[in-house]
């Protein structure tokens, strides 16, 4: 019983830590990403099953967000150079989504037991977004760059074009795209070996 107790305690803790994953240690290869952290490649499929997104265009933009960390935010600012004053945005969490946008997310979907800092829910949000931009701006699903573009802009910016006043985003967004079209590739090599594993199979269903 005692060693039993023990099992619980272990899986309860590994539990809680989920969501404090640390980054993968190849964040370029979508295939190690996944093999890496079984439950994460769980949350992409649960994704894509739910709100028609493809595994990588997510990861990509969540990979350009946070670099994968569960804390992220943006660095704070100083007053005189050494006074702090906050940072430039509420921005927090594995899809750096700010509270506005977050609370729109838990208000449509009743997920009021989300958190930026798990990835599930992260995977799910930005799942949703991309699910949301399609059916405002009609941009493909698949379309990271424009996706991503949204995502930064938001619908409005993004109808009203303010990214073309941004040269460095529109950068950033063809970077997106260029790993996320990278992730796509990779994956066509290892889909059948995530999705046969028995340990898979046993563990994530």
């Amino acid at each position: 019983m005692k060693q039993l107790s023990w099992l619980w305690v272990v899986i309860a803790t590994q539990l809680l830590l989920g969501c404090a994953t640390p980054p993968p240690k190849d964040p370029e290869n979508l295939c190690a990403i996944y093999q890496e952290n079984r439950s994460w490649y769980k949350a992409a499929k649960n994704t894509r099953d739910k709100w028609g997104v493809p595994v990588h265009v997510p990861l990509a933009m969540m990979y350009q967000e946070s670099s994968f960390k569960h804390n992220a935010a943006p660095p704070m600012e100083y007053f005189l150079g050494f006074i702090p004053i906050g940072r430039a945005s509420d921005a927090y969490g594995y899809a750096q989504a700010k509270t506005m946008t977050w609370d729109d997310y838990v208000r449509e979907t009743g997920n009021s037991w989300s958190s930026r800092s798990n990835f599930d829910d992260a995977m799910d949000f930005m799942g949703w977004f991309i699910y949301k931009s399609h059916q405002i701006n009609g941009v493909s699903k698949w379309d990271a760059r424009n996706q991503y573009l949204n995502y930064h802009e938001g619908w409005g910016g993004y109808k009203r074009k303010t990214y073309n006043q941004k040269a460095w985003l529109i950068k950033v967004a063809d970077r997106v795209d260029a790993r996320s079209k990278r992730y796509a590739a990779q994956y066509r090599t290892c889909q059948e070996n995530l999705d046969s594993s028995w340990l898979w199979r046993l563990f994530f269903g």
